[in-house]
């Protein structure tokens, strides 16, 4: 309540004033009094407002200092200092506890403000003397920093902008030092730390990629230098003992050959220069050194005398040479030598070529009791090849069914042919339904009906046929039949003094073989016209064995192709250049020289395709160009080569793996995977030349205890 200058009309009626004043120095009185409480308001208006001013200032500065600790609040997980992780919020009653703490209430606060003519003034408010509105954020945190926010007024003040925290600079710089176990974390660098934490997992990645790569070539680099690598090594080899082993294990063996050469080339000149006691001492040696030797091929076979005889030897050639030493003499010596030993090594060579060729094409004699045995049952018996029983009748069907698995086998040894036979029935699935076409000559006609009457192959079906029986195969049809009735190639086989003797070499002698002139070895050539009503059909040879089911050889796609072999080309090897001969214009203009060979053995011929291109008037044409042997040697391959040319489809080398007959080192596991072992060559299982380790192949379906087997003494 107020009083003003009309009096005490407005002044309370308990005012002190009113009884001691009169109407005029009442009036005075109450100016001056009004005058003092005017004095006195203003004064403790300016106090509040000066008061009002330095809080406002303390408030924003405060929020300036403290902005780092406001962010530390929201952002309380991502400090990197002790105990922040459990930082609470304390109660409006903490300021309150800053009076029991002498470090806390002393704090000044730097405040700045206006006065009435609009100058900057400082001030300083201490912590200590702050109202209880304040609320400290961590107070007395085990030496901590602390931060002030007020409780309601400034919750929701905004943030210092970039220029303002520059301003205070120093102040968050000394905040720091005095508080340095807090690290303010800032989006952009919480940023930054995002960023360069994907960057540096993506480079993980990145590197154990690389890594798994490198690591992927050094094992590809491994097994190729594994794949190549040549581990074979010659003679005797011992893991265990290798350092206590000779390098060589005929080592010894060839120093005493070498020793007997020395020896008589010294004994020469020592017989030259009438050196007689020497020549007869040298002589003496060597006869030593063949004894030991005898008929050992390593060292193992040799006595345990051999090294002492090797000395002695040794000692002999050492008083020899310091007697009879003489370059000039001693190379002569070794010259003549040499010269010697060469022509006695290619004479034994051609004779070796024509005792093995001898050897291939002979006939051996239980193979030859057994053709006589069976030929004499047979007509004993009074079989005849018309029977007309209703078994045939059945038979005869299945000749002529395309549906069936036809077999078509061209030869003259019966024992052979029972192998063939014997293997692919027992490796069937389905014997009923493979049906086999033999034709063999007018003289194994009997042997060969006989056998297959006596021991029928199971459920399978057996034609047997007579070459003779085939009116349409004369000379005026067939080219062979009428080069082989001709005089000139009769005297190119059998004329002694012709050069395809001994002394032209193995090259010619091998088509000496009688297998050449035999029409059976061209009857392959003429399928189309001896099975007329078939339109598949899977020739063999009768020196193969089948080890699996030939029924998918029929599945096979050969994509319009007549001729489905397997190609025996390696390198340069087996390439139609070793054939046929390039140099005639008549080859070279029509044919690749580099074009690769396949071979005869087991071959799926369709036989509509091979009738609509008419390859058997292919055939007769290239023969009668080959009248005088100068585009190709006797032989079924070269024509074969030459009328299946561009027609042949090349199968999977697992149907067929040939060389059993002439080639001793063989892959193992690719025989036995095979579904046809072939053994082209001279070293014929039936024979004395055969290998052994190939032989059981063949063997095992060979019945031992057959009766005419044991008649003729025909085992293992």
């Amino acid at each position: 309540s107020t009083c003003t200058a009309t009096g005490f009309k407005n002044c309370p009626t308990d005012s002190p004033f009113r009884e001691s004043c009169d109407s005029h120095s009442r009036r005075r009185f109450c100016d001056i009094r009004s005058i003092q409480m005017m004095f006195s308001r203003c004064s403790v208006s300016l106090f509040h407002a000066f008061f009002y001013l330095v809080v406002v200032h303390a408030v924003h500065v405060g929020g300036t200092i403290l902005e780092p600790h406001r962010d530390l609040k929201a952002y309380r997980l991502l400090q990197d200092c002790r105990g922040c992780n459990h930082l609470e919020e304390v109660s409006a009653s903490s300021v309150a506890a800053l009076h029991y703490d002498p470090d806390l209430k002393d704090v000044n606060i730097v405040a700045t403000y206006s006065d009435h003519y609009g100058n900057i003034r400082l001030g300083r408010v201490k912590l200590g003397d702050l109202s209880s509105s304040w609320v400290l954020e961590n107070p007395a945190n085990q030496e901590k920093s602390f931060a002030v926010i007020p409780r309601a007024s400034f919750q929701n003040d905004t943030r210092m902008d970039e220029s303002a925290s520059h301003s205070t600079a120093n102040q968050s710089g000394e905040s720091e030092k005095q508080f340095p176990h807090l690290e303010f974390t800032s989006p952009v660098k919480l940023k930054r730390q995002t960023l360069r934490k994907e960057r540096r997992g993506q480079r993980t990645l990145e590197l154990i990629q690389q890594d798994k790569e490198i690591d992927e070539q050094i094992q590809e680099a491994a097994i190729d230098k594994s794949m190549s690598f040549e581990n074979s090594v010659i003679g005797k080899y011992s893991i265990w003992r290798r350092d206590y082993e000779s390098p060589n294990a005929d080592a010894i063996l060839k120093l005493m050959r070498d020793q007997i050469i020395m020896a008589k080339a010294y004994a020469n000149i020592a017989k030259s220069k009438n050196a007689t006691k020497l020549y007869v001492f040298l002589m003496q040696q060597c006869g030593e050194n063949q004894r030991v030797i005898g008929k050992a091929t390593s060292d193992t076979d040799l006595p345990s005398s051999a090294l002492d005889q090797a000395k002695s030897m040794g000692h002999a050639l050492s008083l020899a040479k310091d007697e009879l030493y003489d370059c000039h003499e001693l190379a002569k010596k070794f010259r003549a030598m040499l010269q010697s030993t060469e022509r006695n090594v290619d004479g034994l060579k051609k004779k070796g070529a024509f005792l093995i060729q001898l050897a291939a094409k002979t006939f051996p004699k239980p193979l030859h009791c057994l053709s006589l045995q069976l030929a004499a049952d047979y007509f004993v018996l009074g079989f005849s090849a018309e029977d007309a029983g209703p078994k045939e009748d059945v038979s005869r069907k299945k000749f002529e069914d395309p549906s069936l698995y036809h077999y078509a086998i061209f030869s003259d040894n019966v024992l052979a042919t029972s192998v063939v036979v014997n293997s692919t029935v027992l490796n069937a699935k389905e014997p009923q339904k493979h049906v086999f076409h033999i034709v063999t000559d007018k003289l194994n006609f009997a042997p060969m009906k006989m056998w297959f009457r006596m021991n029928a192959p199971g459920e399978a079906t057996v034609q047997v046929e007579n070459i003779n029986d085939f009116k349409w195969l004369n000379s005026s049809y067939c080219s062979v039949l009428r080069q082989l009735e001709s005089v000139r190639l009769k005297e190119y086989y059998f004329k002694a003094n012709h050069p395809s003797s001994i002394s032209a070499g193995a090259d010619n002698l091998k088509y000496r073989n009688p297998k050449y002139l035999s029409m059976l070895n061209h009857l392959r050539f003429y399928l189309p016209e001896v099975y007329p009503k078939l339109d598949k059909i899977l020739f063999l040879d009768d020196d193969i064995v089948v080890q699996k089911d030939m029924a998918p050889m029929w599945e096979v796609d050969m994509q319009g192709k007549v001729n489905g072999a397997v190609e025996t080309c390696k390198e340069s090897f087996h390439r139609f250049d070793k054939y046929l001969n390039f140099s005639n214009p008549k080859i070279s203009e029509n044919f690749d020289a580099g074009a690769c060979g396949w071979a005869f053995g087991m071959n799926m011929f369709d036989l509509k395709e091979w009738r609509k291109r008419n390859l058997t008037g292919i055939y007769h044409y290239w023969q009668d160009m080959n009248e005088d042997r100068t585009l190709w040697k006797l032989g079924s391959l070269p024509p074969g080569l030459i009328t299946f040319y561009n027609l042949t489809y090349a199968m999977e080398r697992s149907w067929h793996v040939l060389g059993l007959g002439y080639d001793p080192a063989l892959n193992q596991t690719a025989i036995e995977n095979a579904a046809v072992v072939h053994y082209n060559g001279n070293y014929k299982p039936w024979l004395g030349l055969a290998f052994a380790k190939y032989k059981t192949y063949w063997s095992k379906y060979v019945h031992y205890d057959n009766p005419y087997l044991r008649l003729c003494n025909i085992n293992e």
